[in-house]
């Protein structure tokens, strides 16, 4: 009879498990802050690549200068000093629009809801192209509130659209609803542009969206809705996993089904908002971000 015990045998009956060698295997969990922790690596220098690489380059100690001892009459410390909105301003809105994304997938159980294809950015930007052409609001602080305001009819549009036939609001009816209504929303901001021909290049922004000319003032001023659409987004997690598996699956697991599509429409509303506010009608991000994620 053999006494010896083999590896495998040990790794059964501790239930631990081991690689080549004895070497304990990595765990998912391992495996998770291990990809966090590259893709964070990875973060920050492309942040620093954004600072450094352009039309005018400049060096990593041009830029620890700037930093350290700006000088307003040195040419390569204002272009290090004047990129940096421009990285937080994408920083935020990839952060803004990605999460908003991951939030309408799950409420609306279809991989490619996004911001865009539903039509919230382009209601929040022709809130703010109605705000500015309108009432002559240029301030973050004041326009704001009609990209939070466009984006949330939008999102309601959108969903009631949706939701009318006989099975009610379903991924693929959603989807039709959201590009239809995108597709007038936009003929509507590019007519109103087209009558104020003496502005149309300052509001030519809010068509097709951009990161270029981000002041660090704007920033500040919409970090703190970011910051609380985050919060909602990331508190409704476990109420989004739910959903997925239906409605009736989710009631059944104890869940309010209403507060949690309210819940998750407000965070994508406030999202959205923000994320227009700065940098305009960017697509696609929420639609890839969750998926590169995943």
């Amino acid at each position: 009879m053999n006494s010896t015990v083999s590896s495998s045998q040990v790794d059964a009956t501790s239930g631990s498990r081991t690689g080549n060698g004895g070497r304990p295997a990595p765990t998912a969990r391992g495996v998770l802050v291990l990809g966090l922790v590259g893709l964070v690596v990875v973060l920050a220098l492309v942040s620093l690549l954004s600072i450094v690489v352009g039309a005018r380059s400049v060096g990593l100690g041009m830029v620890a200068d700037a930093l350290r001892d700006y000088q307003p009459a040195d040419g390569d410390h204002q272009v290090v000093i004047n990129r940096i909105p421009r990285l937080l301003a994408g920083l935020l809105v990839g952060a803004a629009l990605g999460l908003a994304g991951a939030v309408m997938q799950g409420v609306a159980r279809n991989p490619l809801a996004d911001p865009g294809l539903f039509g919230v950015n382009a209601g929040a930007s022709l809130g703010i192209v109605c705000a500015i052409s309108l009432f002559g609001i240029t301030a973050a602080a004041g326009y704001i509130w009609f990209a939070f305001a466009g984006a949330a009819i939008v999102a309601v549009v959108v969903y009631a659209v949706g939701s009318l036939g006989r099975d009610g609001a379903t991924p693929v009816k959603l989807a039709l609803a959201g590009a239809a209504i995108t597709a007038m929303l936009t003929s509507v901001t590019t007519a109103v542009l087209l009558t104020d021909a003496t502005t149309f290049d300052q509001f030519r922004f809010w068509t097709v969206g951009s990161l270029t000319g981000r002041r660090l003032d704007l920033v500040t001023q919409i970090v703190p809705f970011i910051v609380v659409g985050v919060f909602l987004a990331l508190s409704i997690g476990r109420l989004l996993n739910a959903l997925s598996l239906g409605d009736d699956v989710a009631r059944g697991l104890g869940q309010r089904v209403g507060v949690a599509r309210a819940t998750a429409a407000t965070a994508a509303v406030i999202l959205c908002g923000g994320a227009t506010a700065i940098a305009g009608p960017i697509w696609f991000i929420g639609l890839l971000v969750p998926h590169i994620a995943g």
